[in-house]
This record gives C-alpha cells, structure tokens and sequence, in this order.
C-alpha cells in the first residue's frame, strides 16, 4: 500500500523533509492534503475522540493502520524500509542529527514570528528584525560550522553525514540550506566560502536523478511566505 502522508497543502514546510525522502526512494505514497477534502480527513484524524494516540499536529504518516507524528520520528521510521538509513547503532546518530535539524528550524521560524504563533508577521517586525539578526549573525554561523565538521570527521567520508552511503540526514540538510538560501540570500551569498563540503552535499543531492525530477515536477511546492522559510527583504542581511 502507498504511505499516506498528512501536511498542509500548498506548504514545503516540515512535510518536505518526509516527501525529500519519499522521493528519493520512489516509494508510491499520497500527499493527503491535496486530495479531496484531504485536510478535513486530516483534521478529522488529529481530532478524533477513539483514537488513544491522535498525533498532535502534522506532518504524521499513516502506513496501513500505524500513524507515526514528528519529522524525525518519521524518518527513524522510514529510514531503514526506503535503504536511506544506516542498520546498525548508527542510526541514532542519524537521529541526533535530524533532531538538530529540527532544532534549526525551529529557529528559522521564529525569525519570522519570534513573539506568538498567533500573531501576523507584521505585528511583530520590529522584534522579528532582532531576531532575525541574532540568527544570521550567530546561529547560522553555530549550527553549520557543527554540520561542516561533522562531514568532516565522518571516518567514511564521501560527502555523506552519516556512514558512507546517502541518508535521509543528508536529504534534509539538503532542504535546511535550500530553505536558508530562499530565506535569506544576502546572509547565505557565501556559503560555498564558508561551508564548502555542505554546499558540495546540497549540490550533489540536488543532482541525484529522483530529486531532480522531483524538484522539476509539480508535486515540489514553490517557497512561498506562508511557510517555515520565508524570504522578508527587511530580515536579510549580509553576514560578517
């Protein structure tokens, strides 16, 4: 059976790092959302009064009766059944680091809504401004200097995160700097200078047959400013 995967429609967003690796794999899944009334069945599933474990927000993945919530659980999940994971202990590494992963996208959001989810961007832009500087000027700096070396030392080499063979880590790496490079193009105009082997990893996933045809299909959604990585001219900045 295909994988049913639950996300918002018309959004990249953190379902992208599920679809990254769907795709890659060709592993035959529905994107709900886009279906029919697929946001009120997804609605309907996180809202449900039977179910003891509804997931709390999407993006989740059902396959067959078992629903797995959060991006890194997922890919803990799928990692091993699509061969984008390592079999041994390993894999927890991978998992530490898609965790990290998350940990920076977390933070590219709040750029954009560092006071209340609840608010619009444009009742919080001067806090948004501060926050956004903080992050080009710090956390970007912080966050891809670890990733850069742990390419690096990895002791198989070859370009990969983790082990010697593509993982889905370097899937969603590939689509946190794609993310950065929308968001914020004057802080990220030298990232090949600073970060050289993750700008070599985001190229050379971005040329891997599925993801290429992937991202020149319909089913990749445009970056749009209603998702995590949202491009405010007045936010971006050129980095030191």
């Amino acid at each position: 059976m295909a994988y049913e995967l639950y996300y918002w429609d018309g959004l990249q967003g953190r379902g992208e790092f599920v679809r990254l690796a769907l795709e890659e794999a060709q592993a035959p899944y529905v994107d709900i959302a886009r279906e029919d009334d697929g946001t009120g069945d997804m609605l309907s599933i996180m809202d449900s009064k039977t179910d003891p474990y509804p997931p709390f927000a999407p993006p989740f993945l059902k396959d067959g009766d078992l629903i797995v919530p959060h991006v890194a659980n997922i890919l803990l999940y799928l990692g091993p059944k699509l061969g984008l994971a390592p079999l041994d202990d390993s894999r927890f590494v991978a998992h530490g680091l898609q965790l990290t992963i998350a940990d920076m996208v977390t933070e590219v959001h709040d750029t954009h809504h560092p006071l209340s989810n609840d608010l619009y961007y444009e009742e919080q832009k001067d806090a948004a401004k501060v926050r956004a500087t903080e992050f080009i000027d710090h956390r970007i700096p912080k966050f891809m200097r670890y990733f850069e070396r742990v390419l690096k030392l990895n002791p198989h080499g070859d370009g990969h995160l983790v082990g010697d063979a593509l993982t889905y880590v370097d899937l969603s790496m590939f689509q946190l700097i794609d993310g950065l490079f929308y968001a914020f193009p004057r802080a990220t105009k030298r990232f090949g200078e600073h970060y050289p082997r993750l700008a070599a990893l985001h190229d050379a996933v971005m040329a891997r047959p599925n993801i290429a045809a992937y991202l020149a299909s319909d089913r990749r959604l445009s970056h749009n400013e209603s998702c995590i990585f949202r491009h405010y001219p007045e936010l971006d900045k050129a980095a030191h």
